[in-house]
């Protein structure tokens, strides 16, 4: 397909020098597999290929994969000092009372500890409350269904930072 039909974002995406594409999605998600399967599939004709392939790496990565991949995210609470993704994906938790960003912050030492890596859910659009109560929810978990459950998260985080980075002039 061409150009002139593929959106210009994917298209100015899909013309990225390798490294520079690979520098763009380690941003959007820190699993180098699934990033060298992304680039492995381009050029993408439409953003609905490139989510379903997103979609197919985040399903296909190993255990290892997915620790890697949720290390690259700060916990809930504590965005990445200097990243606009991260804040803004954390909206929810900026203006909450500090009662409840402490709250938070003991609720994620102890997600933490149980499964051995950060709570990772898709918290765009959710309030600070809403995020408390999921990872109450699901500290009751067992690590296998947890790992799926964060796997699916990440899956919608990478929807989200793909949109932007694919996003029209």
């Amino acid at each position: 397909m061409t150009s002139t039909s593929t959106p210009s974002g994917l298209a100015r995406f899909n013309a990225l020098e390798e490294h520079a594409a690979l520098a763009a999605l380690h941003d959007a998600c820190a699993s180098r597999a699934w990033a060298r399967r992304l680039l492995a599939a381009r050029p993408y004709a439409t953003t609905e290929d490139l989510y379903a392939a997103s979609d197919a790496a985040m399903a296909d990565l190993t255990t290892e994969d997915l620790h890697e991949a949720m290390a690259g995210h700060p916990p809930i609470g504590r965005p990445e000092p200097g990243d606009p993704a991260s804040a803004r994906e954390q909206s929810g938790m900026a203006g909450a009372p500090d009662a409840l960003k402490a709250e938070m912050l003991e609720l994620n030492l102890a997600y933490q500890e149980k499964f051995g890596h950060v709570f990772l859910i898709c918290a765009t659009g959710r309030t600070g409350e809403q995020m408390r109560d999921a990872v109450k929810e699901r500290l009751g978990n067992a690590p296998e269904q947890e790992r799926e459950i964060a796997r699916t998260e990440l899956g919608k985080i990478n929807r989200i930072r793909l949109a932007r980075l694919v996003e029209e002039d």
